[in-house]
């Protein structure tokens, strides 16, 4: 009886506990990216196995004796390349009907005869499958966590020269034999290595958790492995700005999860409403969204509509003030939130307007204490691999914190102070949102010919890929030092 009164709760503790956290971020790799990433890994495969070591190998064969040393792959020939995704666990390269040309030094001794030279031999028929495990590691990046390869070699010539290169013939299929079973032993080794090892430390650079300045930071973290598909792969990244003196102090995710349903560009990337209002969270902690607009800063026009309209309440303080200098003090007073619909998206403020009179040498003196109601139009774009937002006023409107009728006198004043805005303020705020914030790509790999749709919750970004730099420099620079960025 007791077990049947508590199951209920049971079951919604356990569906609460197992519910995952929401993505703020979404990025999809789609069938059309591998293409272009085809190339990268079959280059940086072939530079691979052209680096492999091969043992020196004895035998002895009746009355030869043979030793071959300095073993070199001297060209690898991929006619067959295919990068694909495998649903439920991540990549897979196939190699197939490629050939190996290498050489190798040969030292012979048949009777008393002893012979010395070089041995070029090829490999047809080279056949690499490879299977890449793909998931998230205990920090929340992307890492292969397992490689399964099988290689093989259908066949392998030899030719010897020298004086006795007709004779040594008969031992070709002995030798060829020898090393093609090395080759095969060799190959899937390196590919393992180059990348639980060297991949891996490629991919341990793209930044987890980062600080976009002084007074935030980003993190990225995946909530979950990929999802992958035959069509693409998806990750799902916390995508939350925190103020970088509280980390611990963060806005709740409650917005609708972004969503990808197209498969024609190489690469998506969906932002949801919760990625922009975490960051203005963010930024309102940090205590940034305040400014003093006085002195040069203040308008003439404006300077004049302010004594004006606040003559009286300055001849009834104290009229040796009527020449000091005005100045307004805005101030937001909530987090700005944000709301994307198919239309666009737009950025709600409140904030406090106090106006303040200066005497010289004195502490200033508020005249008056407006509310300020303002929404701000919200352009995303990508350039790269920075996500920038360019604002422009769209709704602005004031009134009186203490009665209706100061309310009607500030009617006059909506005008000049939106101007005000438009001329002062936004164009600070663009200049500080251009510099954008870095998505979660390695360094050498761009977003090219975007083109930005907006949902309702959520924003999705169409690209395709560029490479800047090649797979394998993009390796080589992730393994100097300092190349780590995550925090």
């Amino acid at each position: 009886m007791v077990l049947y009164l508590w199951s209920p709760l049971l079951l919604v503790t356990m569906v609460t506990c197992n519910r995952l956290e929401p993505a703020g971020v979404r990025i999809r790799i789609t069938d059309k990216g591998l293409e272009m990433l085809k190339y990268e890994t079959q280059k940086f495969v072939e530079e691979e196995l052209s680096n492999i070591s091969m043992p020196e190998m004895k035998g002895k064969e009746g009355r030869f004796q043979y030793t071959i040393t300095d073993v070199k792959i001297v060209e690898l020939n991929i006619t067959q390349a295919d990068l694909l995704f495998q649903p439920e666990l991540g990549l897979l390269f196939d190699v197939k009907d490629s050939s190996i040309t290498l050489s190798f030094q040969r030292q012979l001794l048949y009777w008393f005869f002893y012979d010395t030279g070089t041995i070029n031999a090829s490999a047809d028929g080279v056949n690499i499958h490879t299977a890449l495990k793909l998931v998230r590691d205990e920090l929340g990046r992307l890492k292969i966590s397992n490689i399964t390869c099988d290689a093989n070699i259908a066949k392998m010539r030899a030719k010897f020269s020298g004086t006795l290169g007709r004779v040594y013939d008969i031992l070709a299929t002995f030798i060829t034999t020898g090393m093609r079973f090395l080759l095969n032993q060799q190959i899937c080794p390196a590919l393992k290595d180059a990348a639980l090892t060297h991949i891996n430390a490629m991919l341990a650079t793209i930044p987890v958790r980062s600080e976009v300045d002084s007074y935030v930071g980003i993190d990225y973290s995946l909530l979950s492995d990929p999802v992958v598909t035959s069509r693409g792969m998806d990750m799902h990244f916390r995508g939350m700005f925190f103020e970088l003196a509280n980390q611990n102090e963060t806005l709740e995710n409650v917005a609708v999860a972004p969503m990808i349903r197209e498969h024609d560009r190489m690469v998506y990337l969906a932002l949801s409403e919760f990625f922009f209002d975490s960051g203005m969270f963010s930024y309102f902690r940090a205590g940034i969204f305040q400014m003093h607009i006085a002195n040069d800063r203040m308008p003439k026009d404006m300077m004049m509509m302010l004594r004006t309209t606040y003559f009286g309440t300055i001849m009834l303080l104290n009229p040796a003030l009527m020449e000091a200098p005005l100045s307004l003090h805005l101030e937001v007073t909530s987090p700005p939130k944000t709301s994307i619909r198919t239309s666009g998206a737009t950025v709600a403020v409140a904030a406090i307007v106090t106006v303040m009179v200066l005497p010289p040498g004195k502490p200033p003196v508020q005249l008056s204490s407006m509310t300020m109601e303002a929404k701000f139009n919200a352009k995303v774009s990508m350039k790269g691999k920075r996500l920038s937002v360019q604002a422009d006023l769209r709704r602005f409107k004031i009134f009186s914190n203490q009665s209706a009728l100061e309310s009607l006198a500030l009617i006059p004043l909506q005008g000049p102070l939106k101007t005000m805005l438009q001329i002062s303020v936004v164009p600070l705020i663009n200049n500080w949102t251009k510099r954008g914030v870095q998505i979660p790509l390695a360094d050498g790999m761009d977003f090219v010919e975007e083109v930005v749709e907006y949902h309702n919750g959520y924003i999705v970004i169409g690209a395709n890929l560029h490479f800047s730099r090649g797979l394998r420099e993009m390796i080589e620079n992730s393994i100097r030092p300092g190349s780590e960025e995550a925090l």
